[in-house]
């Protein structure tokens, strides 16, 4: 589990593929006290960490998640949202995050607010209905609060903090992100669907 604060942006140093695929992620963390089996969240997919280095540790993405996710776009230089699993007694800064993508978001628009930049985005619509006005959602792993919702676009604001903190700063029209709806909103949704 994850809250969708970011503590990292890693780069990607490279891709190899065969049966999954092998990301080698650049990064600050202390690597040394990853374990091997770890999760860490990667600009949204919870990825298993399969080896470490002195500033390095590396990840593999099975098909499922390589069409399910932007990890599939992820070449060497792709900068990463980085998240440490959450561990008990942690802080719970944003929302409850799986690090279970539903599907991929496209960004629409981007304008100027003040100091902030207010985006919109597109979701599938099977997905749609999971976003509401004031809710939480996880977008390239980062937690946000949803502004304003009509049909499958949505749109949040992001504070000038965030656009240096994250790689959301670079978001333009057209780039596609990791999205995953509100875990409760989920819940919510299965358990009426009879009624």
């Amino acid at each position: 589990m994850f809250t969708g604060i970011v503590t990292d942006i890693g780069t990607v140093r490279s891709v190899e593929g065969g049966g999954d695929t092998r990301f080698t992620v650049a990064t600050s963390f202390d690597t040394g006290a990853i374990g091997i089996g770890a999760s860490i969240a990667c600009s949204g997919p919870c990825l298993t960490v399969v080896a470490t280095g002195g500033d390095w540790f590396a990840v593999e993405a099975s098909q499922e998640t390589l069409s399910r996710t932007t990890a599939g776009l992820w070449r060497a230089g792709t900068r990463l949202n980085l998240e440490r699993a959450l561990r008990v007694g942690d802080e719970l800064g944003g929302h409850i995050v799986s690090g279970h993508v539903d599907d991929i978001a496209i960004v629409i628009g981007r304008r100027k607010e003040g100091d902030s930049v207010r985006f919109s985005l597109a979701v599938p619509e099977a997905f749609a209905r999971f976003v509401a006005p004031k809710g939480s959602i996880a977008l390239d792993g980062v937690s946000l609060t949803v502004n304003e919702v009509d049909g499958v676009t949505f749109g949040v604001n992001v504070i000038s903090h965030t656009q240096q903190a994250t790689t959301l700063g670079g978001w333009q029209p057209g780039t596609k992100v990791n999205f995953e709806v509100d875990m409760l909103a989920r819940y919510v949704a299965r358990l009426t669907e009879g009624n």
